[in-house]
């Protein structure tokens, strides 16, 4: 198993690039399974959650290959000969649920294990199977698997409300309307970046839709679908995350440069609270220049959908308050109990309290390297962070977690002055 060894105190300048988009890559990649042919998708990272879909793609028959050189993947949907995903393979990765959907609207009929993933958190998929059955599909569950079925002729569309919204649940309800012999609205539809880009490669694929980036989402079924060549956005967590780290351990007289992302795909309410922290950014020529602040001031956050404060990087501005000179408190309403990073980071010296779906962290503390455990992807990151700004060495354990989502994350902060590496180890070792 593989750890992270992290030497605080370095101080980071230089330039970072933004891989692409880890959670819009996989809905990509199903979508490429709806249209008979060879779809080419590019900016694709070199994941281990890419690499888990492309398993699960080619067991149910698609012909698949990717090219982490030029981060391009081929994915040939027209030898698709299977319409099930086994729990081998969906236990690993949530994502892999997309395949309801895809297959679903592919073959009229899917076969597909209720899904694995990060260890934290309800994540029903009642909101799936509830929208499926909204297009006319007939849901059951079988030892441990969704098995869904189009009427004759195929789904014939329909109108779903999600309560809550659902990034996940709409892209597999898309998914299915795309195929489906009528039209189909999603109402309280998810408005992610993720899901807007996704859509666009659908109606690339010659799939009418509206609404694309609003709340209300209407898709035209019936059409004839067509391969594509697409390229996937840059990974707007990523791009936080770096943002943070620099605001957290860059240089005021070489500020961090970071070469292509979107800040506009990090929404108002992080850019807002990035501002108030007291780091300032600039933008130039397709670059962004982090300038870090001289006193990180609190700024307390509460998750929401988009474009609210993203769940997926609430551990990393966690990290980034325990260096800010009062108190802050933040609410996580999208996953309520997403604060398992919390212990381990005690274990550095922060001063925090959990009550229900809300961390209060106590800023202005010293942190100190440790051992610390990894438990799922954004936790992995977070502890990463707090390694930059500890004293001594910090050894992030599992970090498999974070290989899931990403890319070459140890060689990216090396780059850029970090003191980190990756280090093989035994976990079951006893202590020298």
């Amino acid at each position: 198993m593989d750890k992270f060894v992290v030497q605080g105190g370095a101080t980071l300048a230089g330039k970072l690039h933004i891989s692409g988009s880890k959670n819009t890559a996989l809905p990509l990649m199903a979508a490429a399974l709806l249209a008979p042919g060879v779809s080419t998708l590019g900016n694709i990272p070199n994941l281990r959650d890419v690499r888990t879909f492309q398993r699960v793609l080619e067991y149910s028959g698609a012909t698949v290959v990717h090219n982490p050189d030029t981060a391009q993947i081929t994915i040939d949907g027209s030898t698709l000969s299977r319409a099930e995903s086994p729990y081998e393979l969906v236990k690993r990765m949530r994502a892999s649920f997309y395949m309801l959907g895809a297959l679903l609207g592919r073959f009229g009929e899917a076969r597909v294990s209720l899904p694995g993933g990060c260890a934290w958190g309800p994540r029903p998929v009642g909101l799936h199977l509830d929208g499926l059955q909204a297009l006319g599909a007939t849901i059951e569950l079988d030892a441990g698997y969704v098995v869904a079925k189009a009427p004759p002729g195929g789904l014939p569309g329909g109108r779903f409300k999600m309560t809550p919204s659902s990034v996940g649940a709409t892209i597999n309800i898309a998914l299915a309307a795309a195929c489906a012999r009528g039209s189909s609205v999603i109402e309280n539809a998810a408005m992610e970046p993720d899901v807007v880009v996704f859509c666009e490669a659908l109606q690339a694929m010659g799939v009418p839709m509206e609404g694309v980036g609003t709340a209300t989402l209407t898709i035209e079924g019936g059409a004839s679908l067509r391969p594509i060549q697409f390229d996937n956005c840059p990974d707007r967590i990523e791009l936080g995350t770096f943002m943070i780290a620099a605001a957290l351990a860059g240089s005021h007289d070489e500020p961090l440069v970071i070469t292509g992302g979107r800040t506009d795909h990090l929404g108002d309410a992080f850019l807002e609270a990035f501002a108030k922290s007291g780091a300032r950014i600039t933008e130039a020529d397709g670059q962004l220049i982090v300038h870090p602040p001289t006193q990180i001031h609190p700024v307390s956050v509460e998750t929401g959908i988009y474009p609210g404060f993203p769940t997926d990087l609430q551990a990393q501005w966690s990290v980034y308050m325990t260096q800010a000179t009062g108190n802050a408190a933040i609410r996580d309403r999208i996953y309520t109990d997403r604060f398992k990073h919390i212990p381990e980071l005690k274990r550095m010296g922060v001063e925090a309290i959990v009550v229900q779906d809300q961390v209060v962290i106590e800023g202005g503390h010293r942190l100190q390297g440790a051992q610390v455990m990894s438990t799922d992807l954004r936790a992995s990151v977070s502890l990463v962070l707090a390694g930059l700004v500890a004293s001594g060495e910090t050894h992030v354990l599992r970090v498999y977690h974070l290989d899931r989502g990403y890319e070459d994350l140890e060689h990216k902060l090396a780059a850029v002055g970090a003191q980190i590496e990756r280090v093989s180890y035994d976990e079951w070792a006893d202590p020298e």
